[in-house]
């Protein structure tokens, strides 16, 4: 889906240590497997999913895409994603039945810096609140601290997006700032709130996550 352009299974143990090498950091993988969604590379076919999510006013709202996804914008954006080395795409796809109900990504990956934007939308309103984005964000973070090497991910959330706030901190995220007035939506100005998470927060919120399971 086209982002907002301004901020917004591994080994465990490696950001003491040494980082995995130029190789593996490049490496793209197709396919990450969780207990109930796998994300698997974003494909032209998974297009009509997010234009029909985008037709709805108030995810528009939430994630601070200011009008519906055309069919010849959608076909701009994948083939930018294709090429892109800095963005790593991938459909949520339930595991039980294949639905696809979500899409998720690293964007932005700029690997001097060990650093790197996210997100996770839930397009199907029937599938949200039941922990597939979580567990999408999990494989995610995953992939970017213990596959990619990566230092800091990084997310931007509409201010009035309560809920969207929590998921984020839910995954180790926290508050470091905000764009004041940031986002116009309805004649209304709302901050955006910058988030981000670091490599040994994140395992800190991953180890809480796991002695609660």
């Amino acid at each position: 889906m086209p982002e907002r352009e301004s901020g917004a299974s591994g080994s465990e143990g490696t950001g003491g240590g040494s980082r995995p090498d130029r190789t593996e950091a490049a490496h793209r993988p197709e396919r990450l497997e969780g207990e109930r969604v796998v994300l698997r590379s974003f494909a032209r076919d998974d297009l009509p999913h997010v234009i029909r999510w985008m037709d709805d006013p108030e995810l528009r709202k939430e994630i601070g895409a200011v009008e519906p996804l055309t069919e010849a914008r959608a076909e701009e954006w994948f083939a930018k994603v294709e090429i892109d080395p800095t963005r790593l795409w991938y459909a949520i796809v339930l595991e039980g039945d294949g639905r696809v109900v979500g899409e998720a990504g690293l964007l932005r990956i700029f690997e001097p810096w060990r650093t790197t934007d996210m997100t996770v939308i839930i397009g199907e309103p029937d599938a949200r609140g039941r922990g597939y984005g979580t567990e999408a964000g999990e494989l995610l973070l995953e992939l970017a601290f213990e596959r990619l090497g990566m230092h800091r991910v990084a997310v931007g959330v509409v201010g009035f997006h309560e809920s969207a706030i929590r998921f984020w901190q839910k995954l180790g995220f926290r508050e470091e700032g905000r764009q004041r007035d940031g986002y116009l939506v309805d004649g209304e100005f709302h901050d955006f709130v910058m988030m981000c998470v670091l490599e040994d927060e994140y395992r800190c919120a991953r180890t809480r996550r796991l002695q609660q399971k």
